[in-house]
C-alpha cells in the first residue's frame, strides 16, 4: 500500500469548490482504493459499486435513492448509469446541498458527456493515473520507469509477475473492457494498432503511414487513436507553434501514456532487456513527460520542432511563464544548437534537461541539468514561482 497524499489534497482542494467531485483515469490505476480512503475519514458514507448487481438494483430509482443521503456518497464506475448525471444535476442544484458526491469512473463516452453536459460547473474533476515518483520515492526510478505505475504491476513480487499482471490487463482491457464503454471495435485490430503505437513512441502523427498499415482509412486510424487517448492509454502531445517565421511541425507526438504497458507491447520482461532495445530513449522521454505532466497537474503541456531540425521534448507555461524541457538518456548530457535555438525562440524562463544521472550542474545561463529522481522537487519549485540553479 503507498499512500497518495497529493491525490487526496486535490479532492479535498475541489471540494473547498464543487459540491461533487469526479475521480477519472485508467482501469485498476486506484480510483476506488482512493475513494476507500477519503471514505475513512468521513463520519457518514454511502458507497455504491455499480459493478455490484445489488447496487446498481438500488439505483434502479436513482433520484428516491439519492435525494435523502447525507454526508459522502461515493459512486464507483459512474459511467455504468449514464442516467445517474441528469439527477445529480438536479440533486446539486438544491440551496443546501446535505451530501457531496465522489464519483469514480474510466473514459467512456457516457462520462465525458455527463460531466460536460449535465454536471459542468457542479463537479471538480480529477485525473488519477498510476503512482508517481513523489508517491513511490526517488529510490524507485528505475522500477516504475521499468514496470509503470498500475499499483499492482508497480508492487508485483518480482518482473515475471508484473510482466504477467501487464500482459493480462491488455487482453482484459481490449476483451472485456472497451466494449462494456460501447466500444464495438475488433480487439486483434486495436491491439495491433496500439502495439503500432509502441513502436511509434515519441514519434509525430502520420495519420496516412498508420492507415496504410492497418488496410483502413485515415478517418478509421484517428478514431483508434481517439480511443485509446479518451481511455488515458495513449498521451497525444499537442505542437507549440506560432509566427517565428520559420515552418514548425504542426502533428502531435504520440505515447504510451503507461511506460509498463509500453514495455509489455514491445515484449519486453525487466529493465535489463529495455537496456538492450532500440526504444530505450524514447521510453525515458516518455517517462520523464508522463511524470512532469502528473506532478504539474495541468493540461498546459506541448513540444516544439521545426521543419530544420531544431525541437523541444517538452513545454509547458505555468505563472504566465514559459518552461522548457529536454530529456536526455545520457550520463552527462551538454549544451546542442537546438538547446539554445528553443530558449531564444520561444523565450523560455528556463530550460532543464533531466538525466538519469545524480548530479545538478549548469551548462549555461537559463540552462540546468537535473536529475530525473529530482522532478518532484522540481515541479514544487515551479509551482512556488522560485527557480532553483545548481
Amino acid at each position: 500500500m503507498i499512500d497518495r497524499p497529493q491525490a487526496l489534497a486535490r479532492i479535498r482542494e475541489s471540494y473547498e469548490v464543487h459540491p461533487a467531485v469526479a475521480i477519472e483515469g485508467p482501469r485498476q490505476c486506484g480510483k476506488t482504493t482512493l475513494a476507500r480512503t477519503l471514505a475513512a475519514d468521513a463520519p457518514e458514507v454511502t458507497f455504491f459499486d455499480l459493478e455490484s448487481p445489488a447496487d446498481l438494483q438500488k439505483l434502479a430509482s436513482p433520484e428516491q435513492t439519492l435525494r435523502p443521503l447525507r454526508g459522502l456518497v461515493v459512486i464507483d464506475e459512474a459511467q455504468r448509469v449514464p442516467e445517474l448525471f441528469p439527477v445529480l444535476r438536479v440533486l446539486l442544484d438544491r440551496p443546501d446541498v446535505p451530501a457531496r458526491f465522489l464519483l469514480t469512473g474510466s473514459a467512456s463516452p457516457e462520462l465525458v458527456r455527463g460531466l460536460s453536459e449535465s454536471l459542468a460547473g457542479r463537479i471538480g474533476i480529477i485525473d488519477l493515473a498510476g503512482f508517481d515518483l513523489a508517491e513511490t520515492g526517488p529510490d524507485s526510478l528505475i522500477p516504475l520507469w521499468s514496470r509503470g505505475g498500475f499499483p499492482r504491476s508497480f508492487l508485483a513480487a518480482n518482473d515475471r509477475a508484473s510482466l504477467a499482471w501487464r500482459l493480462d490487463f491488455v487482453r482484459t482491457f481490449l476483451e472485456r473492457d472497451l466494449p462494456q464503454l460501447g466500444i464495438t471495435v475488433p480487439a486483434a485490430t486495436l491491439r495491433r494498432f496500439w502495439t503500432m503505437i509502441a513502436h511509434y513512441h515519441g514519434q509525430t502523427w502520420n495519420a496516412a503511414e498508420f492507415s496504410r498499415s492497418l488496410g483502413a482509412d485515415e478517418k478509421t486510424a484517428r478514431r483508434y487513436l481517439d480511443i485509446l487517448a479518451g481511455a488515458f492509454m495513449v498521451r497525444v502531445l499537442p505542437p507549440w507553434f506560432e509566427n517565428l517565421g520559420k515552418r514548425q511541425v504542426k502533428a502531435p507526438k504520440l505515447y504510451v501514456r503507461d511506460t509498463g504497458l509500453l514495455h509489455a507491447l514491445l515484449g519486453l520482461g525487466s529493465f535489463e532487456e529495455l537496456q538492450g532495445h532500440p526504444k530505450l530513449g524514447a521510453s525515458w522521454e516518455g517517462f520523464v513527460i508522463e511524470q512532469l505532466i502528473t506532478l504539474l497537474d495541468t493540461r498546459d503541456t506541448y513540444y516544439w520542432g521545426t521543419h530544420n531540425g531544431a525541437e523541444l521534448d517538452f513545454m509547458t507555461v505555468w505563472a504566465g511563464k514559459r518552461h522548457g524541457f529536454e530529456v536526455k538518456y545520457a550520463d552527462a548530457p551538454g549544451t546542442t544548437k537546438s538547446m539554445h535555438t528553443a530558449l531564444a525562440d520561444l523565450g523560455l524562463a528556463h530550460l532543464w534537461v533531466v538525466y538519469p544521472g545524480e548530479k545538478r550542474y549548469n551548462l549555461a545561463d537559463k540552462i540546468t541539468v537535473v536529475p530525473a529522481r529530482e522532478i518532484p522537487a522540481l515541479v514544487t519549485t515551479l509551482k512556488s514561482g522560485t527557480v532553483l540553479h545548481a
